[in-house]
């Protein structure tokens, strides 16, 4: 359903993007990973036919995206992480006005508006100004907008950006329903324990390169993240500091007073991390490996990086 091939971006003297390869069958559900400024927004905009690549190809389905990004279109829906939506307009307004734009037959339009809106549960708000809508109903409402035309990839930017914890359940509850009907997603996030539970595959860019990418499964093993849960006597912010540049460490983050380091190494490597922190004087009351998680991963591929 989508195949990426060096695709590229350079602004200037600076590299968004570096030789991504990447392909997903259809009905996957893909979770882009990456720390702010990794180059997953620009990714998905040369997807979405909005910023043409500096070099490499992109096909949705049997469509090469550069060469024909008008039928590109017809078969993609992108949902942008800020988005603008027309305050003024009423909610049926608002789908009426894209399904205009995507050249939406006008017999049983209105039908298939209904039924976009029942799906994203806003049936009720048919009627509405768009500017009376809650954060988590516009997310949605964009979300009905992105499938007017029925595409079979959807390609979402951060849709749980600013989504309170309600939110969140009702937004995850509508894509496991798309991915029932057979679309294929790409979300970006940060919600890294939500995607994990929600994706069939996952990718990690960083630094505008896709590091490792395939199922969760795949991707623990591949990426070889192996982390270590220390404990402290006193003040674990000064062991952080002190545990960050001993060799093997990749990432150390502080969690309720636990350290969760992430180490590139074979055993021995944990054996002089234990050693190291003694030397530093540190004293170590809880030492113990511990089972790696998608949050894991990525603190070890990114350094630990928001």
């Amino acid at each position: 359903m989508l195949r990426v091939a060096g695709l590229e971006k350079q602004f200037g003297d600076f590299w968004a993007v570096r030789d991504m390869n990447l392909t997903l069958e259809p009905g996957a559900i893909f979770g882009f990973v990456g720390p702010n400024g990794a180059g997953k927004t620009t990714t998905m905009k040369m997807v979405a036919t909005l910023l043409r690549p500096s070099g490499g190809t992109a096909f949705v389905g049997d469509v090469d995206v550069m060469r024909h990004p008008d039928q590109a279109r017809a078969h993609l829906g992108y949902m942008p992480d800020f988005f603008g939506v027309y305050d003024d307009l009423k909610v049926t307004e608002y789908m009426e006005f894209y399904a205009e734009c995507y050249r939406v037959p006008r017999t049983g339009r209105d039908r298939l508006i209904g039924d976009l809106l029942e799906l994203v549960n806003l049936a009720h708000k048919r009627d509405a100004y768009v500017d009376t809508l809650s954060r988590g109903m516009k997310q949605r409402l964009c979300l009905a907008r992105c499938l007017v035309h029925n595409p079979d990839l959807l390609l979402l930017d951060e849709p749980a950006s600013g989504l309170d914890p309600r939110a969140r359940v009702e937004m995850r509850e509508l894509l496991q329903e798309l991915h029932r009907m057979g679309k294929t997603i790409v979300i970006s996030s940060h919600i890294l324990a939500e995607l994990s539970e929600l994706c069939t595959h996952i990718g990690i860019i960083n630094g505008g390169r896709l590091a490792v990418s395939g199922t969760v499964d795949d991707v623990l093993r591949q990426a070889g993240a192996r982390v270590m849960e220390v404990r402290v006597a006193g003040e674990p912010e000064t062991a952080t500091d002190l545990v960050k540049p001993l060799p093997g460490v990749t990432g150390v983050q502080l969690e309720n007073g636990l350290l969760r380091v992430a180490l590139d190494g074979d055993d021995q490597t944990v054996a002089a991390l234990l050693a190291g922190m003694v030397r530093a004087g540190l004293p170590v009351i809880h030492f113990a490996e511990a089972k790696s998680k998608l949050e894991d991963v990525f603190m070890s591929i990114t350094g630990g990086e928001d």
